[in-house]
Parts: C-alpha cells; sequence; structure tokens
C-alpha cells in the first residue's frame, strides 16, 4: 500500500512535469493525415529509428510514447476528438511526451531498439499490440539494457481507449515514474480521493 509520503512524492511529480501545461481553454482540433489516420499537429516527425526517438525525448525533457491506431477504428478518433480536444489534457501531454503514431497496418520501415528494422505492422504484432488505440510508454533511457527490444524497455502500456480522467492519468503516472513505486489502479485511486477531498468533480466514466 502507498504510504504518505511516496504518495507525496509522487504528487509533487506529476505536478512538477505538468507545470508548463497551461490550458489556454479552446478546445484542440485534431488533423486526419494522408492515410486516414486521426492526428496532432504536434506529434513527433520521426525517422523511426526509437534508440534515435529516445534521446531526442530525453535531451527535450519530454518522455517517449508509441501510439498506435488505425484507420477507422471509432476510439482512435475519440482520442482526438474527446480526449486530446481537452485543451488540459492536449497541454499537458504535448509539453511532456514526446508521442510518434504508427499505423497498425502500416509499412513504414520502423527501427527497433535492438536494431532489427521492419514495417510497422510486423513491429505491432512483435509488441504484441493487436488492437488499437494502444500507447507503449518508454523509459528515459535505455542505459543498462543497451541491445533490448521495446518490449523488453516499456515501462507501461494504455491497452485500448480510456476515459478522459484515466487517459491523462496515467500520463500523469508515468512522468511522475509512479510505476516504480505503485501499481497504476491504485495510484488513480488515490488520486481520485485526492481530488474528490479538495472538492473536485472526478468523472470517471
Amino acid at each position: 500500500m502507498i504510504t504518505r509520503r511516496q504518495f507525496g512524492l509522487v504528487a509533487l511529480a506529476s505536478a512538477a512535469c505538468g507545470r508548463a501545461a497551461a490550458a489556454q481553454g479552446k478546445r484542440a482540433a485534431p488533423i486526419v493525415n494522408e492515410d486516414g489516420l486521426h492526428s496532432q499537429a504536434w506529434f513527433a516527425n520521426s525517422f523511426l529509428d526509437l534508440k534515435d526517438d529516445l534521446k531526442d525525448a530525453t535531451a527535450s525533457g519530454k518522455r517517449l510514447a508509441l501510439m498506435f491506431e488505425q484507420r477507422g477504428c471509432p476510439y482512435c478518433k475519440e482520442i482526438h476528438e474527446v480526449n486530446l480536444a481537452d485543451p488540459e489534457i492536449n497541454d499537458y501531454v504535448r509539453v511532456n511526451f514526446s508521442v510518434i503514431q504508427l499505423n497498425l497496418w502500416g509499412s513504414r520501415a520502423v527501427t527497433d531498439f535492438d536494431g532489427q528494422q521492419m514495417e510497422e505492422r510486423t513491429f505491432a504484432r512483435k509488441l504484441g499490440v493487436i488492437y488499437t488505440p494502444t500507447i507503449v510508454f518508454l523509459p528515459e533511457t535505455d542505459s543498462g539494457r543497451e541491445g533490448k527490444p521495446t518490449r523488453d524497455l516499456e515501462v507501461m502500456r494504455m491497452p485500448g481507449y480510456f476515459k478522459p480522467f484515466h487517459f491523462v492519468s496515467m500520463f500523469e503516472y508515468v512522468c511522475a515514474r509512479a510505476y516504480e513505486t505503485e501499481h497504476f489502479q491504485k495510484w488513480l485511486q488515490a488520486k481520485a480521493d485526492r481530488l474528490r477531498a479538495e472538492g473536485k468533480e472526478v468523472k470517471l466514466w
């Protein structure tokens, strides 16, 4: 069970991660790519060499997240038209994360951390991604685990569509590195209890 001190440290870290994410009060409109995927203008423009992408994200003070989507996926669309349309959520993710969008059926070449190069669809299978949306979160560095594939490096995974509160909470959880001390569900409940104690509305569903 998380201690008061641990929760306090996590809350402080989460606040520090998000201090630059000031919402502008304007809903963020997604864009639609040529491949039919809904997207965000600020998503990382990457050559898909993940080792370099991780270094670039860390150098920018951000965490790296891989977002697998596919054309015609209603929940992928909802992430963009509901979750990321919220200015506070959009700002938080944009400021604190480098997000690389991957097509579950795509053919772009991806170079994994172990040096293996393959198409997006093959990479998805290698990671065990079988439905969308799926978001894979990476650590700040692969130091000490050089040559390991993404599957061995990921620190957290969002398996499917999460409602806005759960969605942004997982990004906060990863940013604060809370996965090192506490299970996400317990951390999430502690966050909800804290917000309610402060008199704030919590929309879990």
